[in-house]
């Protein structure tokens, strides 16, 4: 396995390789994150990651100085896992000194994890769309527990008209269903114990909708009333919306994207599942 720092090496060791499966992460990997590296070495063999906690999608009082990392735990990992590159580079080298071109989706900011976090996609979209640029991968992996970050890059790519396929693979969970995620680490005990109340509330509308029920609000009410039987969660918001443009939903007569954020005391934890079926390559946009 190369782990590689620069783009101008990284790019060089590339050259040796032909189709490529690529896992962008921020590092501190859990169980989902090889269970991508996992898909894209069955599909193409040869497989790159990157660990990069990206600057540009943190708010100016979100975690990014407390982000967790541990490099040499990744790598042990990835090693295990059968990598062949690692791209870890420093901020300095994707951001130089005078770096001043971002991607914008505008309407991304107006719903959902957008409309929480200022500028967050813009952040997401600028640093995959270097990432693709650098890594040129024939198809890259991304989880569906960050279900607007998927809907963000797809329209991505597909309007920059970038030379690669994004796979959206299942949330891994944990045996009690919370949703993986790095962030887990920051919960305290009782915290931990609560959290996953959000999954429960999904599968109780994933319920509703299998009875029968197609009208969104009480989709809504039933997440919400779940919630409400744990204290220590406090809800930011609630959404039963279409699965392309994330626009919310009246009535169901196709598939809806459940989805929700809460907090934890500081923690913030998203989730999601999806209803009925979804044309990946379909053309809504936000």
């Amino acid at each position: 396995m190369q782990v590689i720092a620069t783009i101008d090496a990284f790019r060089q060791a590339r050259a040796a390789f032909g189709p490529l499966g690529f896992v962008p992460t921020m590092g501190y990997l859990h169980a989902g994150h090889l269970s991508l590296v996992e898909r894209a070495r069955q599909a193409h063999g040869a497989t790159a990651v990157s660990i990069f906690v990206n600057p540009t999608q943190f708010g100016p009082h979100e975690d990014f100085a407390r982000y967790p990392r541990d490099m040499e735990r990744d790598l042990r990992l990835l090693e295990g896992a059968g990598v062949d590159l690692v791209f870890a580079p420093a901020v300095g080298e994707l951001y130089p000194e005078g770096f001043g071109t971002y991607i914008l989706i505008p309407s991304a900011d107006q719903v959902l994890e957008g409309a929480a976090r200022p500028d967050h996609f813009s952040g997401v979209a600028t640093v995959v769309c270097k990432l693709l640029n650098i890594v040129q991968p024939t198809r890259a992996y991304f989880g569906q527990k960050d279900a607007q970050q998927t809907v963000v890059v797809r329209q991505m790519v597909r309007d920059l008209n970038l030379p690669t396929t994004i796979v959206v693979a299942p949330t891994v969970r944990e045996a009690d269903g919370l949703a993986m995620s790095s962030r887990n680490t920051y919960l305290t005990p009782a915290q931990r114990t609560a959290a996953p109340v959000l999954y429960r509330g999904l599968l109780a509308a994933q319920a509703r909708y299998a009875a029968g029920e197609r009208d969104g609000e009480a989709l809504r009410q039933t997440i919400r009333e779940v919630l409400a039987r744990e204290p220590l969660v406090r809800p930011e918001y609630v959404s039963v919306a279409d699965p392309l443009t994330l626009r919310e939903l009246v009535d169901l007569d196709h598939g809806a994207l459940l989805s929700l954020a809460v907090r934890l005391g500081t923690v913030r934890l998203i989730d999601n599942l999806v209803l009925g079926p979804v044309d990946p390559k379909g053309s809504g946009n936000f």
